[in-house]
């Protein structure tokens, strides 16, 4: 269950500054650029593939540019995911361990991936479609652990995010009492390793 989550809150969205076009993915791109910061309490229901509740949870989520967020499941089991722009930290309190991995390897072959890069390659990799004020993500690479991430708008509010992996477990989260990044809340995007944990540094070693 640990991982299902985590593969579904490495799959959420970062935002970007762009320009509008025509194009649902264009579409999304000028959604997401009215977006500079975000800060909600969450609510999530995970169910499998015959529609059977198999995990409920409650939260904080935020998100600032450039790359960094925040995700904090405060119940049943505490776990706490931070980007700090560069690297990814992924806490787990009650096995007193720490992962740590780049930023790239994080977002690798995800629809995370669409929402961080600008370029029109990385666009290129993944199908983008619209009903309403929702847009449905999917990426054209089969091997991705999340198949289709689904977000949705209340204006320039986002409101929902749907993640279906590649099981057909899926991961609905409800954003609620959300607000603008205040000063006091960048913190949230500093991540210190708590003493006597295990690291587990992930992070790609360049080699000269």
């Amino acid at each position: 269950m640990k991982k299902i989550l985590t593969i579904a809150v490495l799959s959420l969205p970062m935002f970007y500054q762009t320009s509008a076009f025509a194009t649902a993915s264009d579409d999304l791109k000028l959604k997401l650029a009215e977006i500079s910061s975000l800060k909600a309490n969450f609510n999530q229901k995970v169910t499998d593939i015959n529609d059977k509740v198999i995990q409920t949870g409650e939260g904080v989520f935020a998100l600032s540019q450039p790359n960094q967020f925040y995700w904090h499941l405060t119940a049943p089991d505490e776990s706490l995911i931070v980007a700090d722009g560069t690297d990814v930290w992924v806490y787990n309190p009650f096995a007193e361990e720490v992962s740590v991995m780049d930023i790239n390897q994080a977002i690798n072959a995800s629809p995370i991936a669409l929402l961080v890069h600008s370029d029109d390659s990385t666009w290129s990799q993944y199908n983008v479609t619209q009903s309403n004020n929702c847009f449905d993500i999917s990426p054209k690479d089969t091997d991705s652990g999340v198949s289709e991430v689904q977000v949705c708008f209340n204006g320039t509010e986002l409101t929902q995010m749907v993640l279906t992996d590649q099981q057909g477990n899926i991961s609905d989260f409800t954003l609620s009492d959300q607000h603008v990044i205040a000063d006091q809340d960048k913190e949230l995007f500093k991540f210190i390793v708590p003493d006597d944990v295990d690291i587990d540094d992930q992070r790609l070693k360049l080699t000269n």
